[in-house]
């Protein structure tokens, strides 16, 4: 990445500021127009070629301004952007409504997801915080019809697992409590490894009920987030970059598919790279924000996309993810800070109010 004198930097970030701002190429003389440059238009337009040539700014026609390229964005987010404040009403605002609702995990995600789309004005995606060491809280066992029964096993944490069983011959409600009343007082505070290291203690009903105990505890431990909760995918669909329909369906399969989520968010926060870390230091819970610009050659479906991305939580404990995706040219200043303050809360909710449940 070839290094850029301060003249030149400048100019980088009023193109980006622009170009955020109308979506339009932009020209050397509104520049010098509108931010009353004390340079000629000659000057920042011969600066703006020396840009284009070494890959930051692009021509898009011949008589057009120019817009930034993705290494004119990575350079912008990398080693000129300075982050917005937030401003102290708005913050207490959200602090305010966070502890409304101190104790509803789930009013937590909708909350955070909606506070990100409207301050980033792009997509949010945020997952619940997941611990990383899941341990045995409670189980249910709920006669349905005939050999089905409903178990539903709590982990502490909050995470909940629901199926229906169906097993080798019908079991009244009364045994069915029983032995899910022995199996909760036997398994509490256990973790996967103690769990099936109990099993050779069960017999009948309740070492079938293990089995099944056992297996679900697997899939939830084996999962890197909670819930996932999405707002805004119309910010997202209402600029101008995505108004073909290809570009609209290829937003919507990307924030509706599962597993390009999970991939995003295992090879992004769990395993970043440190060049595209902004602030924080990589795999830190809080205040580490990851910036991905066009997929960084790895993500195709990112190719036209920005992606921002934080952790929050305490590591080693409990954890989630906070991300927003949209145009490369998204307002990375206000996007970032509504990012960093929002991992910070969530990071304390989560001690406050979380780890009372998981301790």
């Amino acid at each position: 990445m070839s290094d850029l004198t301060e003249r030149q930097k400048l100019i980088l970030a009023l193109v980006v500021r622009e170009y955020t701002r109308t979506a339009a190429p932009v020209g050397s003389r509104y520049l010098v127009e509108q931010y009353h440059l004390d340079m000629s238009s000659a000057t920042v337009r011969n600066e703006m070629s020396v840009l284009t040539e070494q890959g930051y700014l692009r021509q898009p026609h011949t008589s057009a301004g120019r817009v930034p390229t993705e290494e004119g964005y990575r350079y912008f987010v990398g080693r000129v952007l300075q982050e917005t404040v937030l401003p102290e009403t708005l913050r207490q605002t959200i602090r305010h409504q966070f502890y409304q609702t101190r104790h509803d995990v789930e009013q937590w995600m909708r909350l955070a997801a909606s506070v990100l789309a409207s301050q980033s004005r792009a997509a949010s995606v945020v997952t619940a915080p997941h611990p990383e060491t899941l341990r045995f809280k409670h189980l249910e066992l709920i006669s349905t019809r005939g050999r089905q029964v409903l178990m539903v096993l709590v982990l502490f944490g909050g995470e909940v697992r629901q199926r229906l069983l169906t097993l080798s011959e019908p079991v009244s409600q009364a045994q069915l409590s029983a032995a899910s009343n022995r199996l909760t007082a036997f398994l509490l505070e256990k973790d996967l490894d103690a769990i099936q290291a109990a099993r050779s203690q069960l017999q009948g009903l309740e070492l079938d009920i293990i089995d099944f105990v056992i297996e679900d505890t697997k899939q939830a431990q084996s999962s890197i987030s909670g819930e996932i909760y999405l707002d805004g995918l119309t910010n997202v669909l209402s600029e101008p970059e995505f108004s073909s329909s290809e570009d609209a369906r290829r937003a919507l399969r990307l924030l509706e598919e599962p597993s390009t989520l999970q991939d995003l968010l295992t090879r992004a926060v769990l395993r970043p790279n440190p060049d595209t870390v902004v602030g924080g230091a990589p795999g830190a819970a809080a205040n580490s924000v990851q910036v991905l610009i066009g997929g960084e050659g790895t993500w195709d479906e990112l190719r036209n996309f920005a992606v921002v991305l934080s952790p929050y939580g305490l590591p080693g404990q409990a954890t989630g993810t906070l991300g927003v995706l949209g145009p490369m040219r998204l307002p990375y200043g206000r996007t970032i800070s509504t990012m960093r303050f929002l991992s910070n809360l969530l990071s304390d909710l989560v001690h406050e109010t979380l780890l009372e449940d998981i301790s």
